[in-house]
């Protein structure tokens, strides 16, 4: 089910390691309490961090974020398992925030919808999450912005779309996007649905799908 922690992906590292029974830990063993890097599934307790980046990333390009600091909490709690996060020493360096989506195509929702240049990725989805669907609805990709220009967008988005497929029932993963993003998409292996029904002033969004299916491969062969 789609609402549960999926705990067996080989992209996901465990919240926690096991303490030998007795609480002994071997001299052998090094202890790392802040791994250099790693990814996860967000939760509540990352709201804020989320929240900074997504804010510094838009705001500045359009005057809003694609999700409020509410929308942002109310996704970390309901599907916690459709969200990941890129941590570096402890710090949140990039995300993305899906949810669970019930319609063949996407929809406006919002009467004033929030949007955003800089990744030009729309928030139309103002409902809850939809849970046990075969489709997720990515809402936002973030990167920190000491982190841009590295490359980590790409890197998180395949990381995530091959750790989709390890959650039982998702089929397919949405998203709308500006026509100059389209060739990003491809390359992670979207394809274009179409003219957005979404409607904005002054832009045009084109849907993009990721049909997901068989397992996940056992790593990424770019040397990243």
């Amino acid at each position: 089910i789609m609402t549960h922690q999926v705990s067996r992906s080989p992209f996901l590292k465990p919240f926690y390691t096991r303490t030998p029974v007795g609480g002994v830990i071997p001299r052998t063993q090094r202890r790392h309490t802040l791994p250099a890097s790693e990814f996860r599934n967000l939760t509540p307790q990352d709201a804020i961090s989320v929240f900074e980046i997504e804010r510094e990333a838009f705001v500045s390009v359009s005057g809003e974020c694609p999700l409020t600091l509410d929308e942002v909490l109310n996704f970390l709690s309901q599907c916690p398992e459709l969200s990941l996060g890129w941590f570096e020493e402890g710090q949140l360096v990039a995300f993305i925030i899906g949810s669970g989506w019930g319609k063949e195509r996407l929809e406006q929702v919002r009467q004033t919808p929030q949007f955003t240049v800089a990744t030009s990725i729309v928030t139309i989805n103002k409902i809850h999450h939809i849970p046990e669907t075969s489709a997720v609805h990515i809402h936002v990709l973030s990167v920190h912005r000491h982190a841009r220009q590295q490359g980590k967008g790409s890197i998180l988005l395949w990381r995530y779309l091959q750790y989709l497929r390890c959650v039982p029932g998702l089929r397919r993963a949405l998203l709308v996007c500006e026509e100059f993003l389209v060739p990003f998409y491809h390359k992670a292996g979207f394809k274009e649905k179409g003219p957005s029904a979404i409607t904005v002033p002054n832009l045009t969004f084109q849907e993009m799908e990721y049909h997901i299916g068989g397992a996940a491969y056992a790593r990424r062969n770019s040397g990243c």
